[in-house]
């Protein structure tokens, strides 16, 4: 994840929350979690060359329930490398 993350990134959490790199990566987030594979609507949107959204429907068990959200990504391509800059999960 320290290759994939941006430098800069940061995320809107589906609680509400924001959450920077630090915490993403060195937080007490991390969990299994079970997503339904293939992702929904999943969608590349380009904006430059070098820049990317990535947009999806989510579907996360979590004690027998089932939570939706729609997601959003940005990615970033520096050094013929591609980094995710910003993220998004918004509860449906």
């Amino acid at each position: 994840m320290q290759k994939i993350l941006a430098p800069d990134f940061f995320e809107f959490g589906r609680s509400g929350r924001t959450y920077a790199r630090k915490d993403t990566l060195y937080g007490s987030r991390s969990h299994e979690i079970n997503a339904q594979i293939p992702l929904k609507d999943f969608k590349v949107h380009q904006i430059t060359n070098d820049v990317i959204q990535i947009t999806y429907s989510s579907e996360v068990s979590d004690n027998n329930e089932i939570e939706r959200g729609n997601r959003s990504s940005i990615w970033v391509k520096s050094n013929e490398k591609w980094q995710l800059r910003f993220h998004q999960g918004t509860k449906i």
